[in-house]
């Protein structure tokens, strides 16, 4: 598991004739890559931004707690948080709450806010790392217009965010969160063909010249494989991928093969993709011409 990078930026610059303006704030997710999952449920139980002078602040519209199967959030769909009313100005991070037990504290808790289901119908809670108390921030910028509204989606990547501890076999929950603005955002998607019998493609997409070798090596204890990509995407049964809240920058595909969720091998790359704002690319991929 790669922990996201420690950012230090002002919190919040305020507008000084003290409007506001409205964010709508979404959720989506990435897939996570295990075929015996059937659901993985978070319960948030507040949102904070940070205001002038560091101090962290609670949306009061939220007022109590809400839980969603992040696997219900994939492929553009999203779930609304609401609108909350905040200083107009420009943001760097919110702050999430979760009802999740903590690592080390020695309930395995009975019924967890937040837990992983499986297809036999089990269901194992979601840890999280002692100290995490102070909630889990979501890193990007966007601007809180004065009288107007910006719509936010905090982009919760499953994938790289619950790992199995070695020791204990705990499943623990290390969020990774990013935040893109809806109007700045597009899409990739397409159709694969020639796909291997018993075979699911997984396709990673990278800012382009990011990727190395390295990132397809087996990762280290509670860490995760292709560590740095933004979004992934599983090929689904209709042979469609669809990578969704991408920034308008250019991206290169790792193509996949993965057996009975094993990793087998990179298969081919597609370099320096093109992504526009409200728009959607459409990147048609033919395993037999990797």
């Amino acid at each position: 598991m790669i922990s996201l990078p420690v950012f230090f930026f002002a919190a919040c610059e305020k507008d000084d004739n003290g409007n506001k303006g409205t964010l709508r704030l979404a959720l989506t997710d990435s897939p996570i890559d295990a075929d015996d999952v059937t659901g993985v449920f978070i319960t948030f139980t507040e949102i904070q931004y940070k205001i002038q002078g560091d101090q962290w602040a609670s949306f009061d519209e939220f007022d109590e707690p809400v839980t969603y199967n992040l696997l219900d959030l994939t492929r553009g769909e999203t779930a609304l948080f609401g609108h909350f009313e905040l200083p107009a100005g420009t943001y760097t991070q919110l702050r999430f709450m979760l009802d999740a037990p903590t690592m080390g504290g020695g309930s395995d808790h009975a019924n967890p806010g937040c837990y992983i289901e499986f297809e036999d119908e089990t269901i194992q809670p979601l840890f999280v790392p002692s100290g995490a108390q102070t909630g889990f921030k979501a890193v990007g910028t966007f601007t809180v217009p004065a009288n107007g509204e910006v719509a936010v989606t905090a982009d919760f990547d499953v994938r790289k965010s619950i790992v199995v501890a070695g020791a204990s076999g705990k499943y623990i929950l290390k969020p990774t969160i990013r935040l893109v603005v809806d109007d700045q955002a597009g899409n990739i998607q397409g159709e694969v063909t020639n796909i291997p019998e018993d075979t699911d493609i997984i396709i990673y997409a990278y800012e382009s010249g990011t990727y190395t070798d390295e990132e397809a090596d087996d990762p280290a204890e509670e860490e995760t494989r292709f560590p740095n990509a933004i979004v992934s995407d599983k090929v689904c049964e209709e042979n469609i991928y669809h990578l969704a809240f991408l920034a308008p920058i250019s991206y290169d595909l790792i193509v996949t093969a993965y057996q009975e969720d094993e990793f087998i091998e990179v298969l081919g790359i597609i370099e320096e993709v093109e992504v526009e704002s409200n728009t959607t690319t459409t990147v048609n991929i033919d395993l037999d011409e990797l």
